[in-house]
Order: C-alpha cells, then structure tokens, then sequence
C-alpha cells in the first residue's frame, strides 16, 4: 500500500513496504523507462514532520529493460536508490517549491507515494546501456552486430591522413 491517511501518522510513522507495480495508473502513456513486471518494491519509513508535512525516508529497487546503445540487444538494468521526500499540505509556504509533493484527497487527507516514486525512479534509470562492457556495435554500414565477428565492408579512411600513414624515410 502506497497511499496513507494522515490522520495515522498523527501519533506513530507508518512503516511502508510495498510494490509499484508496472501496470499502476501512475505511469504516463510515454514512460518508456517503467520498471519490469516485478514492480519497484519501495521500502521505508513515512512520518509526521510538522504541521501540514510529512516526510518519507526510504529505500526503491527494480529493473528495467532497455536497449544497448551500441548493439541495440535487450539489457536488463537494476535500477535502485535511497530517497527523501517531503509532502506537504496545500497553502502552506511550500507550495512553490517544486521538490515538495502535495498532499491530495478530497479534503487534503491522503498521501500518495506512487507520484514520487515515479519521479524518483524516472530521475535514476540510467539514460544509457550497454549489454557488456566491450560491445563493439553495429557496422555503420551494413548493421551487422560487430559482436558476432567482423563484417564484409570495407573500413572508410580518410584521404586526409595518407600522409600520415605513410613512414618517413628522411630524417629531418
């Protein structure tokens, strides 16, 4: 569960330990880094931090699946990180700043962590990967995966380094 009635946080923090799922309604229709059918299993602790705050301490951790930026082969990257959020109730002196999350509901009575999460985890996966360390690519050429051996084109040099390619007989 990932949604808290904060009229139970008044006297004792809520333990979270739940999963977003893939699938939730939090993830927009162009969330291309959603996390593998396992979820994000989010750990933590939410607690009263003041007046109108609330502040969660916690800990997130999934998978997701990309491509290799080199050789466009499926990779299956763990994506995990500790996180610290603050909610705060509207009409406070917070409701400018942009790194503080509302507290919603009809009567501005719930907190929801699935908002933040989804931020957090669209801020940490990696914008990049690679399938290993030493991928070698596709041909610029003809596409062939580079990893599978060497492909039949011809490598491109440019005229302009002859000379350099060229040893030097004279000396100076």
């Amino acid at each position: 569960m990932l949604s808290f009635d904060i009229r139970s946080l008044e006297h004792e923090a809520a333990t979270v330990k739940a999963v977003l799922p893939p699938d939730d309604s939090v993830w927009a229709e162009g969330d291309e880094s959603r996390p593998l059918r396992e979820g994000i299993l989010v750990t933590g602790r939410l607690s009263a931090a003041g007046t109108g705050r609330y502040y969660f301490s916690g800990h997130y951790a999934g998978a997701v699946l990309q491509e290799c930026r080199r050789c466009l082969s499926p990779v299956e990257s763990a994506v995990e990180a500790d996180v610290h959020v603050l909610f705060a109730a509207a009409g406070g002196e917070d409701d400018d700043d942009p790194d503080v999350f509302r507290v919603e509901g009809a009567k501005g009575d719930m907190i929801d962590l699935r908002t933040a999460m989804r931020e957090q985890w669209l801020l940490e996966v990696p914008p990049f990967s690679v399938c290993r360390p030493d991928c070698k690519g596709l041909c610029p050429k003809c596409g062939a995966d580079l990893n599978d051996g060497a492909c039949g084109c011809a490598p491109d040099t440019d005229a302009r380094w002859d000379a350099l390619r060229k040893p030097r007989d004279t000396p100076e």
